[in-house]
């Protein structure tokens, strides 16, 4: 059998495509149903690039849809993605997979298998990242260079792809020189973003630096993003939820809420503070959805929670 399981093309996105086309005129599929389904298969196929050294249909396992599923669940939190666009991207692969293979394909459920929530919603407990001794004790179990790139996500905020492509030198140069450090690689859209740098954050900076020595970025050169990923950030990840109870991103979410404790005088909401007055915990929110990326202060809701 030829490539794509003989769909007719070896482009994943146009051999999905031709699956579902495939599927309306057999009458399994509605013409409408089948652009969709396309266009979200699309959006995978350039994750499984982005991410993955997989080039060809056969290749996709279902743990690789898990995990996309869960990235987009973390959209879901923070409100850059509505609930059910999320299920229906993680129900698209499902579909594409089930005509490419003759239905061998075990569907990934996008609640139960990605944990992909019914809606989205403030955050009811506590960061496990809040614990700075928590963090530390992750960071030193973890090869200096990983834990760099974790100590950037606890103290700067930053999602862990924009931590792992930074590069911490001139970051560190435009701190020392302006006290902000500005994201712009592996940003959501590629917005570009100013973050503060407090103390904290400045010495991370400088740990990082030194850890990423001639390199262009915190992944050596030598390594491409989707391997960086799939080793490094991977034991990051099971290293912070065993020390911390959290996950990456629970760092970016304990970051919010100091940030939110410096804007205001007053703890967040989910580490049990008092409100402050209207005018100044909007404001706070405005800000602090800035500086992680956001566009809307209601987002930050997903981080330090609801009064």
């Amino acid at each position: 059998m030829s490539r794509n399981f003989g769909l007719g093309s070896r482009n994943m996105a146009d051999a999905g495509r031709m699956a579902c086309d495939q599927a309306v005129r057999r009458g399994l599929m509605s013409f409408s149903s089948a652009a969709s389904v396309s266009q979200r298969w699309s959006k995978f196929v350039v994750w499984l690039k982005e991410n993955t050294d997989i080039g060809r249909m056969e290749r996709i396992e279902t743990s690789m849809v898990v995990e996309f599923g869960r990235e987009l669940a973390e959209e879901v939190v923070t409100c850059e993605l509505s609930a059910s666009y999320a299920q229906n991207l993680v129900s698209a692969i499902n579909s594409v997979m089930k005509l490419a293979t003759k239905n061998e394909w075990q569907p990934v459920s996008p609640t139960k298998d990605c944990k992909i929530a019914q809606r989205q919603h403030s955050r009811e407990t506590m960061p496990g990242g809040i614990d700075r001794e928590r963090v530390a004790d992750a960071i030193a179990v973890l090869p200096p260079r990983t834990g760099a790139v974790v100590a950037l996500c606890r103290d700067l905020g930053l999602r862990s792809k924009e931590a792992s492509l930074l590069d911490a030198k001139s970051a560190l140069n435009e701190a020392i020189k302006a006290g902000i450090a500005t994201i712009t690689e592996g940003s959501k859209g590629g917005r570009l973003r100013e973050v503060p740098i407090d103390e904290r954050g400045l010495q991370s900076l400088k740990n990082a630096a030194a850890q990423q020595g001639n390199d262009r970025s915190m992944i050596p050169t030598n390594r491409s993003w989707a391997q960086w990923r799939n080793v490094e950030l991977h034991e990051a990840r099971e290293i912070v939820q065993q020390f911390t109870g959290g996950s990456l991103h629970d760092l970016r979410a304990a970051w919010a809420c100091e940030r939110y404790k410096e804007l205001t005088g007053h703890h967040a909401p989910i580490c049990g503070g008092q409100r402050p007055d209207k005018v100044t915990d909007l404001g706070a929110r405005k800000q602090i959805s800035a500086e992680l990326g956001h566009g809307r202060a209601e987002i930050v809701a997903a981080y330090i929670g609801r009064w």
